[in-house]
């Protein structure tokens, strides 16, 4: 079928709200989630209200973001552009570019077309947007975007004691508070289900609005620490943890990195992942827990959506900012340019979407948002955006990709994920030549070797593809 009647088609298929035209978008983001879920087919953890969204819409199971660290993929996200110009890599991505273009930032240019923009939870680096000290003060982080950015009265009593929150209240004592917590007590003792709450109750107040609305809820968990109430972790068996394979540093000059996050903000009562397989599989547990508990709270904001018949006109995206390595690579954490940092979760309901359930293998990225939302709410989009609608793929599940995906990380790596080959440059820590990992994912899903030295001409097909990219360390 040609591409412009699949968009056709789509673009039909939307039916018209009553006042604009134009559907609702729901949009869920959530923190370190990995492609740990029943609908990619694990088994071990339960994710019932993502399950069913994926059934009713349509799973990427091939997305990959631009950067491995939250600040910087959300710099993506809502930029709509690959961090080459300027460089931003790091947390503080938003906070020091926004300048230059917030106002064309996605939420900003749905605002401008009439979209009421709302952001409840951590949708930035910055939960609730604001970055001075303790994050309760100080500064927007994306000036201009929201009408409405906040976070829901909790027993934390900063932001920055919510993200990294344990159980009623308790912040974290950077070294000191442990990776994992399993509090025996209702949802509530956690910050995802009063995110879940606010924005139910935010949907309740738009139900009574003609015009359209941008409603977007950022969740917390599976972020470390591992935390969640103990009847989430019952629901998991340790015995169905999937064995992590290869759990080694790589032999050759890689990016490995020793999981600076994992074990320099928690401590570990002297225990070792790496070395001690029951620790380990401790670990794993807490983070399914912690993602079955949020998969909870993501079901009630849509319930809401449900009880409210707002589905039929709302757009739903569920998207998370990278994925997380839990010993793969020796590595507890992400910050690095392997599959698992960078495969993350992400799918798309529209209203009459064709072939509902079916999910689609294209290669695709994070930057695809950005076009892909303004396409299909009739939202002026700004020029130069690096990413390509998903539109046909959310015509016909069968559509290719039309790009590699382009991933970044500081110090000049850059890497390039095709249909089957992923390559990855670092570049040299004494100015030489630069390291390259070719990983072949027909062969060797695992990453277990480096194909590189076996596939010359291909490497030079995929640097050329690569280009220069950012040329230095992010700030």
């Amino acid at each position: 079928m040609p591409p412009l009647l699949l968009l056709l088609l789509l673009a039909l298929a939307l039916p018209m709200a009553p006042a604009s035209g134009r559907p609702n978008v729901l949009f869920l983001a959530v923190d370190d989630l990995r492609n740990d879920l029943g609908c990619l087919g694990a088994t071990h953890v339960p994710t019932p209200a993502i399950d069913r969204l994926a059934a009713s819409g349509r799973l990427f199971t091939r997305h990959y973001v631009q950067v491995p660290t939250c600040g910087a993929s959300r710099c993506a996200l809502w930029r709509g552009k690959v961090p080459t110009d300027p460089v931003h890599l790091g947390n503080h991505a938003i906070r020091d570019t926004a300048g230059a273009w917030a106002s064309d930032s996605l939420p900003a240019r749905f605002r401008q077309a009439g979209y009421q923009t709302l952001a409840v939870g951590k949708l930035t680096h910055h939960p609730g947007g604001r970055t001075g000290r303790d994050w309760n003060e100080g500064p927007v982080e994306l000036p201009g975007a929201w009408d409405r950015e906040w976070l829901p009265e909790t027993p934390w009593r900063t932001a920055q004691a919510m993200m990294h929150g344990y159980a009623n209240g308790t912040p974290r004592i950077p070294g000191k508070s442990p990776p994992w917590e399993a509090f025996d007590g209702p949802d509530t003792a956690y910050p995802d289900a009063h995110v879940a709450a606010a924005a139910s109750a935010e949907l309740e107040r738009l139900a009574r609005l003609d015009s359209p609305w941008f409603l977007a809820v950022g969740f917390f968990k599976p972020h470390l620490p591992f935390a969640a109430p103990k009847a989430w972790h019952d629901r998991i068996n340790p015995g169905t943890l999937p064995p992590v394979v290869p759990s080694e540093r790589p032999a050759w000059p890689s990016g490995w990195h020793r999981s600076g996050e994992f074990r320099g903000n928690y401590g570990s009562d002297g225990r070792d992942p790496d070395t001690d397989p029951d620790y380990a599989r401790t670990l794993r547990r807490a983070y399914a827990a912690s993602t079955a508990y949020v998969d909870a709270q993501i079901g009630r904001v849509l319930d809401t959506l449900d009880r409210l018949d707002l589905s039929r006109n709302t757009l739903v995206v569920l998207w998370s900012d990278h994925g997380f390595l839990l010993g793969e690579h020796a590595i507890w954490g992400k910050h690095c340019l392997y599959e698992k940092a960078l495969l993350s979760p992400l799918i798309l309901r529209t209203p009459g979407l064709p072939f509902p359930g079916t999910p689609t293998a294209a290669v695709v990225e994070t930057v695809d948002l950005f076009p892909t939302l303004a396409d299909l709410c009739d939202v002026p989009a700004p020029s130069g955006l690096d990413g390509h609608s998903l539109a046909p793929q959310l015509a016909d599940p069968a559509a290719h990709g039309t790009k590699p995906a382009r991933s970044y990380w500081t110090g000049g790596a850059q890497s390039l994920r095709t249909d089957r080959w992923r390559l990855t440059r670092l570049p040299s820590a004494d100015g030489g030549r630069p390291a390259l990992e070719l990983f072949d994912y027909a062969t060797d899903p695992a990453e277990s070797r480096n194909h590189a030295a076996a596939h010359p001409d291909l490497v030079a097909s995929l640097l050329a593809a690569m280009g220069s990219g950012p040329a230095r360390r992010s700030p």
